[in-house]
């Protein structure tokens, strides 16, 4: 059974998606701060004269309902036969501040950011009008949010903890990887924790409830449709939904869904780090280099399920694997400056 299992799996894991041209100028073997050093340089080149008028068009596009073309879907919406403020789809025309109506919600809250983003209006400009934090919600949902910090929950979208708010179990994923492209395309100003709450993820700056829920909630397709659109009107995409692998190679945490197949299924040799045999059944080997120096290492299976950590504090390194089941799982290598996640097959 578990060799019929395997051979699914790594049947399945070989079903990719191409990596989009965008990136084509990215060094995607970086991990860790160079990794996100080199996708913050290529998403803030970004239109200058996008406004915040433009934003209410572009959402007839990139939010609209995959099911009904008339409508768009609002964030944190989940039921179409009850109060209308919490509506999952309405139609486009809908639009303004009144009764059952949506209007454009700052997922990462202006009031937040530090500095604030400040007041808005139809020609505004800059991190204010970024399409890519601009979702539609229900006008009566977006009050009740407000500028409230995003907090673990689970169910339906509302007020969690001690004023803190809960996106919803369909939307968490994209509010986690909207978040990771605000705190890689204006650093320290849209910091994670600024809106969001709990534990850091190690020594980053990332909240790990974010990368739990990229995890946990992938990309759908209604999500994949924002990038295209906004890359032409806008000039820039959100690295996290065509990629949420991403988020693991920088931050570490739960493995998120690899959508272009960056780790590798053999023996390879990638940033200075040698890795074998690969598979095996016993002991895998680290050979690492003076540029990247292995300080501890953690085991995730393929739920992101972390079931081995340990130091390393002998200068032949090395992880015992023997007793763990045939299968698929990701070794997280970690020096004190970044961390490097590799593909290793236990058979």
């Amino acid at each position: 059974m578990n060799k019929i299992f395997t051979l699914f799996l790594l049947l399945s894991l070989q079903t990719l998606f191409a990596q989009q041209p965008y990136y084509d100028d990215v060094n995607l073997s970086l991990t860790g701060q160079d990794l996100y050093f080199a996708l913050q340089q290529k998403i803030e080149n970004a239109s200058t004269s996008f406004n915040y008028g433009d934003t209410r068009d572009s959402m007839k596009i990139t939010d609209e309902d995959p099911e009904n073309n008339n409508n768009v879907l609002l964030l944190y919406g989940y039921d179409d036969t009850g109060s209308c403020t919490t509506d999952r789809s309405r139609d486009k025309d809908d639009f303004g501040g009144g009764s059952c109506q949506y209007n454009r919600e700052h997922t990462f809250a202006r009031s937040n950011a530090n500095p604030s983003m400040g007041n808005v209006d139809n020609g505004t400009t800059g991190i204010g009008a970024d399409p890519q934090n601009i979702r539609p919600t229900d006008q009566q949902m977006n009050n009740n949010r407000g500028s409230k910090k995003f907090a673990a929950g689970s169910g339906n979208a509302g007020n969690v903890g001690s004023g803190n708010w809960y996106p919803g179990d369909e939307w968490k994923g994209d509010v986690a990887r909207i978040m990771m492209y605000m705190y890689t395309r204006y650093g320290d100003r849209c910091n994670p924790s600024l809106n969001g709450t709990g534990a850091l993820q190690g020594s980053t700056e990332m909240l790990q409830i974010y990368l739990q829920w990229n995890a946990e909630d992938p990309v759908t397709d209604f999500e994949d449709q924002r990038n295209p659109h906004l890359e032409t009107v806008y000039g820039n995409r959100n690295p996290f939904i065509d990629n949420p692998y991403l988020a693991t190679l920088i931050w570490g945490g739960p493995v998120a869904e690899d959508r272009w197949g960056l780790v590798g299924t053999e023996e390879f040799i990638a940033e200075n780090i040698s890795v074998y045999p690969n598979p095996t059944s016993e002991i895998i080997w680290i050979k690492d280099h003076t540029s990247f120096s292995v300080d501890h290492y953690s085991v995730f299976d393929i739920s992101g399920r972390r079931i081995l950590f340990n130091t390393f504090n002998a200068s032949k390194k090395k992880v015992d694997v023997s007793h763990l089941d045939n299968g698929v799982y990701l070794l997280e290598l970690v020096s004190t400056e970044r961390r490097i996640t590799k593909k290793i097959v236990v058979q």
